[in-house]
């Protein structure tokens, strides 16, 4: 399936450029139109603001000049999108479009996620999405139904997708991830296939060696390589896995999410945290 319908989360944080700029490059090389999501979500100051109102702390003139705050914050931000998007329509020809709604990130993106065929959100590490301690990052992949790119929340990435690293152990989320990403790797200019501590997956459930997915792979990309890595301790897969992306020169990773979407049952596998909470590169994953 061909990538024709793009959603990128964007906020008033100057990632949200970034995250923005990498959506359209990657929307003009897949011929995909851009959906820019604005939540008008309150953050800590303003929420710690509004409490204390509701507590009565503060005058009803503190009140009034804390919601002008809070509104011009948006409109402000909403403007900066703007005029971005506009110069991104200008200089690339893109079907983009700016959709600003108000309420709670954890909750819109993921249902505005199903309506694309891939969501683009920053990483984040708060603990405050849901009441079960998950973060905004895991709330959105294991939500979402859709596969997940997330942009680190520090670094510069001028290209996407054009080197992709994909992670693999012959698990069914990898199967799964891979699969979602086969789009990306149809267009990429070179795609690693990494498979760390084969022996241990190979012996232990009978599987198929990982040369046998690049030659999946092969099939729908002439330029797909395989790299094995033995004998990584667990606790250092998402760095070495990481590591390696940079050494090679990948600007994706592709990874399967291990976890349980469970409100009342808090169990995500330990690379998939690692990564989502040091994350170096753009990392896609499907739950």
């Amino acid at each position: 399936m061909a990538l024709r319908d793009l959603l990128v989360h964007v906020d008033h944080t100057s990632g949200a450029l970034v995250r923005l700029r990498l959506a359209a490059d990657l929307a003009r090389r897949h011929g995909a139109r851009l959906t820019a999501l604005y939540v008008r979500e309150l953050d800590s100051r303003q929420v710690h603001e509004q409490s204390t109102a509701e507590f009565g702390l503060v005058s009803a003139t503190d009140i009034n000049d804390a919601n002008r705050r809070v509104l011009q914050a948006g409109n402000e931000t909403a403007q900066r999108l703007e005029r971005e998007i506009a110069n991104i329509r200008l200089d690339t020809g893109l079907e983009l479009e700016l959709r600003s709604v108000a309420g709670a990130a954890s909750k819109l993106v993921p249902q505005h996620a199903r309506f694309a065929d891939l969501c683009i959100v920053s990483q984040d590490t708060r603990s405050d999405a849901t009441t079960a301690g998950y973060t905004y990052s895991e709330t959105v992949l294991f939500s979402a139904g859709r596969p997940v790119l997330f942009v680190p929340a520090s670094g510069t990435f001028n290209t996407l997708g054009r080197h992709i690293l994909a992670a693999w152990n012959s698990s069914r989320a990898a199967a799964r991830a891979l699969n979602d990403a086969l789009p990306l790797i149809e267009r990429a200019e070179h795609t690693t296939v990494l498979a760390i501590n084969p022996a241990e997956y190979i012996d232990r459930y009978q599987a198929l060696p990982p040369e046998q997915i690049v030659e999946h792979i092969r099939r729908h990309t002439g330029s797909a390589e395989g790299l094995r890595l033995e004998n990584i301790r667990r606790e250092s897969i998402a760095d070495v896995m990481q590591a390696e992306a940079h050494r090679l020169g990948a600007d994706m990773i592709v990874a399967g999410a291990f976890g349980s979407p469970k409100l009342w049952e808090k169990l995500i596998g330990g690379v998939t945290c690692d990564l989502l909470a040091r994350m170096t590169l753009p990392i896609l994953m499907s739950y």
